[in-house]
């Protein structure tokens, strides 16, 4: 399929020089913008996992170029090439907040969503205000649909890696302290599908995000979204339960974390759930089977334009 680029140390130096500075309350957050928000109803809002970066969506990105006018994507504030303040955490609610800043910053009234891992949760708290403005009568910034990647949208299937408990537990602080590379990549090739492993160039791009102004010393704070996950359990799925957003999930089958599993839960959940099941892929769909995820995308926004 045409728009499918594979990730490289040269893509991510391309990706950075064309990236923006967005300014959120002193902070520099890093952006990257195509298109423009002329027609309200064709931006495209992308929100990566933990612990990369917006650049996750390269593989894609020329690809949803071609269906929408607008695409905005970030990386959230402590990750990648934004600012990563030292001393205090990285709740879901501020990054939630950026994205709504950025939003407003561009002039987007109408706005779809693409999310992963940690995207996913910023972007059900995005739901849950949503569904708070639509019932205030509030049309300022209304999301038009929906897609999320795998991602812990239910603290109970949750599965945390080994890594991530010791993170989330009192040792989080020296783990994140003593991380390198070397430790990094075997870990992190785990939640990969087993025919889908990332090459060792791909996991230099995602050591290089992880680690940019030590990045990686901050592992311990921002994996406390999983605690607000259960902090904010009903809140959360019951935006899924209960928006009047069309819901599209696309999930690889075979991650540890949020898998199979995860997807049979979603199904007992969320009112006529649609879903697209990849069954040899992990927790990264769009790289490890960036075709797959972009022609489920593009199926469900073609299904939503004939409704």
């Amino acid at each position: 399929m045409s728009g499918i680029a594979a990730l490289s140390l040269a893509a991510l130096a391309q990706w950075r020089a064309a990236g923006q500075r967005f300014d959120h309350r002193g902070h520099a957050i890093f952006v990257r913008e195509a298109g423009a928000a002329i027609d309200q109803s064709s931006s495209l809002l992308c929100l990566h996992g933990f612990p990369t970066a917006s650049f996750d969506w390269y593989p894609i990105w020329a690809g949803l170029t071609q269906r929408f006018g607008h695409l905005l994507a970030f990386d959230m504030l402590g990750y990648g090439f934004s600012a990563k303040p030292a001393g205090q955490d990285y709740p879901i609610s501020t990054q939630a907040d950026i994205a709504e800043a950025l939003l407003r910053d561009r002039g987007v009234r109408r706005v779809h969503l693409l999310a992963h891992d940690v995207g996913d949760t910023v972007a059900q708290e995005l739901l849950a205000r949503d569904a708070e403005r639509r019932a205030l009568g509030d049309r300022s910034l209304e999301i038009v649909s929906c897609v999320l990647l795998n991602g812990g949208l239910f603290p109970e299937t949750h599965r945390a890696s080994r890594a991530q408990k010791l993170l989330l537990s009192r040792l989080g602080p020296l783990v994140a302290a003593t991380i390198s590379e070397k430790r990094f990549m075997p870990s992190f090739s785990l939640v990969f599908g087993p025919r889908t492993k990332p090459s060792a160039e791909e996991l230099t791009v995602f050591w290089s995000l992880l680690a940019h102004d030590h990045g990686h010393r901050r592992l311990h704070r921002l994996i406390r979204y999983i605690l607000e996950r259960r902090a904010h359990r009903d809140r959360w799925v019951g935006a899924l339960q209960t928006t009047a957003v069309p819901l599209h999930l696309i999930d690889g089958a075979l991650d540890p974390i949020s898998g199979a599993h995860m997807v049979e839960r979603y199904r007992q959940l969320i009112p006529n759930p649609d879903v697209t099941l990849l069954p040899d892929v992990g927790h990264y769909p769009q790289t490890e089977a960036p075709e797959a995820v972009l022609d489920a995308l593009l199926a469900f926004h073609q299904r939503l334009s004939r409704e």
